[in-house]
């Protein structure tokens, strides 16, 4: 083969710092198309991007020539300098250090797309630490719920 072939999705999900409500209706828009804008000047293809006021889940193609740590950074590290440049929020803002990612196959992607799509209201019946774990355990890792539940929020 004389030519290489790649299209790797993933689904990433990241917080925003100590979880805080950030990501308001009034901003949810500018913030996603900033995200999207990184993303776009990494090469990476993005299919849907939305989540919650802590939150948010993107999936994406993948550009083969970066890993995913360096798009992540400068996704998460580019669009937070441009909410703090903006007068969008009265504090602030920043994402938590970590990420989780997914690869996500051909068949499986149009049912994540509706996943994110539907982040409100899937939110309405699971905390975001919940959802995190549910999702880390599906993939087969380990996430201890009790070290990120407050007693208040079972």
């Amino acid at each position: 083969m004389s030519h290489s072939f790649s299209k790797i999705w993933h689904h990433t999900v990241w917080s925003t710092k100590q979880r805080q409500p950030f990501i308001d209706s009034e901003i949810e828009s500018r913030v996603y198309k900033l995200i999207a804008d990184e993303f776009q000047q990494l090469g990476c293809s993005v299919a849907i991007i939305n989540g919650m006021p802590d939150h948010v889940h993107c999936l994406f193609l993948m550009n083969p020539t970066l890993s995913i740590a360096s798009v992540l950074k400068q996704v998460k590290g580019g669009s937070s300098h441009l909410i703090n440049q903006s007068d969008w929020l009265s504090e602030k803002f920043s994402w938590q250090v970590g990420y989780s990612v997914f690869s996500v196959s051909e068949s499986m992607q149009n049912h994540v797309f509706r996943y994110i799509k539907n982040q409100k209201a899937h939110h309405k019946n699971q905390s975001s630490i919940r959802e995190s774990a549910t999702l880390i355990r599906l993939h087969g890792g380990a996430f201890d719920l009790d070290e990120h539940v407050s007693k208040d929020e079972d």
